[in-house]
Parts: C-alpha cells; structure tokens; sequence
C-alpha cells in the first residue's frame, strides 16, 4: 500500500467507523456466535500472495463483527464502560503514525515531555494534593500504565522493594528470600482480582479484610489484622485500597486507612480505576478526600474520560520509590541529558520497556472537549444510573443491593440466588441488552452499569421494560 492508497484507505476506514458507531444501536450488543466460531470461517494458513483490500473489508464484515460484543452500544450495561471518542481515535492514528518508542527521553523528547506535563493536567483536574504532580520542582509525578492492573503490580513491587531495603537495614543478616517470605500485603474482599494477582506475580502473602455494611474496608479490621501479623512474625509493608469497587462500586474508607498505613510504615496505593474520572466534578471530589496520606494513586481515563483504551493514568509522591525498584542503565540506553533535573525515563516507572505516545489522547481530548463536556458526560451517565434505581425501587419484586454513588446500579428479583442467575441468562440470550453479576453477601446479584457514550433515557427505559418482561414470563413460570 502506497501513500496514494493510504490517503484513499484511510478516508474509507474514518467513513466505516463513523458509520458503525452511527449505527452500533441496529446491532446485537450480544454476539450469537458459539466457541470456535471464527476458525471455521477464514483458511487454516496465511495467504502466499497479496490479497485485495476490498476483499479484507469484506471479512471484516463477515467474520468479525458477528463475533463482537458492542461495548460502545448504548444497550451495552455490562462491566464499566470503555471510552471512546473521535479526537482520541485520530490521536491514536498519529501516534501509529510517529511510531516511536518512548522508553527514555532521548528515544523521543516530545513522548515524554507530553506525557509529563498531561499528567500533571489530568492531577489538576482531580485536584490531587501537590506532592503527586512533577511540575517542574516537585519530588512526585505521574506515568501513563497501560491498565489499572498494572499500575497496581507496579505500586506493589516499588513498595516490596522498599520495604526488603528498611528491614535489611535493621537484620542486615536476613536475605531477601527470607524477607519475601513474611512480607504481607492487605486489601479489600472487595478488590479487584487484579490486587490478588498483583501478590501471586510478586510472590508475597496477599490477605483480604472483611469489609462493613457498605462493602467499605475501614481501619478497626486492617489493624487488627495488622497486628496479628506483626505478632507471628511477619511485616506488613502494602495496602491497596478501591475507590469504586468492580461489585458494587463501594469505597474504602481512606481517612481512617491512611493513619494506620503511614504509621506502620506501610505503602498505601489507592486504586479509583472506574470512580477515579468523577472526580473531576465537584460533587464527586470528596470520595477522594485522604488520598493525601496515600504513596500512589491510579484510575483509568480509558474507563470514563472519552479516551481510548489504553490510557492508565498512575501518581506516585515520590518518584525515587518507583524508580529505585526498576532502575537499569544498559550502555545502550544511556544519552546525554538523562541526568537533567528536567528529565525523565519512563522506562523505570513501569514493568515493559518500550511505551506509546499515549499522552497525544489525552492532550486531543481535554482540548477537544475541555474540563466542562468530560464533566456533563460523568453527571449524564450518573443522572441515568439514579432513573434506573428509581425505577428499580418502584417495583416491589425488585431490590437495590448497594448504595447507588455513581453510574452503577446493583440489582436482583427478591427471591433465590437460582431465580435471578436464570434471568440473567435469559437477559443474555435474548441479545437485547448485556448485563454481567457480581456477588455481594452471598447474593447472586445483576450489574447495570451506564457504559456508552450513547445512552440516553429512552434506553434506559427500554432495557428496564425488557428486563421486567422477561421477569413476568420467568415468574409465571414459576407459578404454574
């Protein structure tokens, strides 16, 4: 493909993508497709000559999108949602386009000087306390990962290695294996699974605490965990706590983990991951008060903010704890102004080496749209999460499992755990509206989260009528 073909190609792709995202509604969120669907449908070996273009978007057509589920759907309610907007997708194209590799400053200036200062915009806009922004004096900083996992894994191996640091300081005698073996984190029963992986690959201990009411991890049950450990033997040296947890959207209660955190030398990472873009709003803001006491905080701009996969959006306060745990300088790296007070090597701050150009999204968008739009999206979808709980609460068959905060709704039929997993697998057959469950005190429990840029009222109000049709024809049912 030449450049004349490209210019041509590429016209016709910004018309396929406006078109399919014109139209997404006309099709099934749902793909009724079985396991193994798409092997049968293309050659078991790679074509030796060149194929038309023609006959490739023909494919995609034919063997792709019968295998999508549409996340941008405004019938998808299911996860949390995944950003998507125009000025990110053509920030993407040019990115693709510099194709550089951002791993040091040197590699490409531009990479990583945007990147820094983005950061430091987007930590404005939540409001976060002065000690996470670079500036350009400042001891912290922010990174773009490419997953909330990550940034989670990230924050635990810097504090693991801090941590075997001050304890050999203090047993100089003990090697790390030895030490590796009492280190043990913490984190919510509510936690992403991610945290509990995070563990597996660091190869520590990681404990969950029991949660209240609210599905919140407070500090009475982290301290006394906390102190048991300590009492066997073992140090404790990670939290990580949520602030909008994948179930139910709860949150941990910083103010009172912080305290305990800083005083038992432990790292506290705060992952927002979902929630972390409302607090770009006012109103939503204080659910973040006590990031303060924290050592790092991350959320996901591609979950809520109009940007595109992949875009984690990661702060830590002081940006030696992070570099100190990955920092090494093989010759080939090493460039002339790596050691200016003015710049930085994305390549400590994270697991792989080489990195995107991933901050172009966030500077299209923020300018594109400006603080205000990102805010109206994030008050739209919370405003339709609280039509769907009204409607939810008007129906006596139906009740709210979890205090509704955000744009997530937890829902169930008021009956067995058997009765509501039919439905949902009914829901799911029927291809008009996707939902998944989680589970919350035992309970099998329906997720209605506002995930597409799309949604309207009159969507909600559709997949509420579905929902309660298929309800009538499962209870009716159960009657005869």
């Amino acid at each position: 493909m030449d450049a004349e073909e490209f210019r041509r190609r590429g016209k016709e792709m910004v018309d396929y993508v406006a078109d399919y995202l014109e139209n997404i509604e006309e099709r099934p969120v749902y793909p009724d497709v079985e396991p193994g669907y798409l092997r049968q449908l293309i050659p078991t070996e790679a074509p030796e000559e060149p194929e038309s273009y023609e006959d490739l978007m023909r494919d995609v057509e034919r063997v792709i999108m019968p295998g999508v589920t549409h996340w941008h759907s405004p019938n998808f309610f299911a996860y949390f949602p995944t950003a998507t907007s125009y000025p990110s997708m053509l920030a993407d194209m040019l990115c693709g386009a510099i194709g550089c590799i951002g791993f040091s400053w040197a590699a490409s200036p531009a990479c990583t000087e945007l990147e820094t200062v983005m950061m430091d915009w987007l930590g404005k806009m939540l409001k976060l306390p002065d000690c996470f922004l670079a500036g350009t004096e400042g001891h912290g900083g922010g990174v773009i990962q490419s997953t909330a996992s990550e940034a989670t894994l990230v924050a635990l191996l810097a504090a693991r290695c801090k941590a075997v640091k001050r304890v050999q300081s203090i047993n100089p005698e003990l090697s790390e294996s030895e030490i590796f073996s009492k280190l043990v984190a913490y984190t919510s029963e509510q936690a992403h699974s991610s945290v509990e992986r995070a563990g597996l690959i660091g190869g520590v201990m990681m404990k969950k605490v029991p949660t209240d009411y609210n599905y919140s991890l407070r500090g009475t049950l982290l301290q006394k965990m906390i102190e048991e450990d300590k009492a066997a033997g073992l140090v404790p040296f990670f939290l990580c706590a949520t602030l909008g947890t994948t179930s139910c959207c709860s949150f941990d209660n910083l103010q009172e983990l912080g305290p305990i955190c800083n005083e038992q030398n432990m790292w506290m990472h705060v992952d927002a991951a979902y929630a972390g873009s409302s607090f770009i709003c006012p109103e939503f803001r204080p659910l973040l008060n006590g990031v303060e006491l924290a050592d790092s905080f991350n959320f996901n701009p591609h979950k809520w903010l109009l940007i595109n996969f992949d875009c984690s959006a990661m702060w830590v306060k002081k940006r030696t704890d992070i570099i100190g745990a990955f920092k090494l300088e093989p010759f080939y790296l090493k460039h002339d102004n790596q050691e200016s007070g003015l710049v930085t090597d994305y390549r400590h701050w994270q697991i792989p080496l080489g990195r995107r150009f991933r901050s172009l999204k966030l500077w299209f968008v923020i300018r594109t749209y400006g603080i205000k739009q990102m805010r109206d999206l994030i008050r739209k979808h919370v405003a339709l999460a609280k039509e769907f709980e009204s409607l939810v609460r008007a129906d006596k068959r139906f009740e709210i499992c979890a205090e509704v905060v955000l744009g997530l709704v937890c829902f169930r039929i008021k009956g067995s755990n058997e009765l509501n997993q039919t439905l949902l697998k009914r829901i799911t057959k029927s291809r008009e509206i996707h939902l998944v469950p989680c589970q919350l005190s035992g309970r099998f429990v329906l997720r209605f989260c506002i995930c597409a840029r799309g949604t309207e009222s009159h969507h909600v109000q559709k997949a509420w009528q579905h929902i309660t049709q298929l309800t009538f024809e499962l209870l009716q049912e159960h009657i005869n």
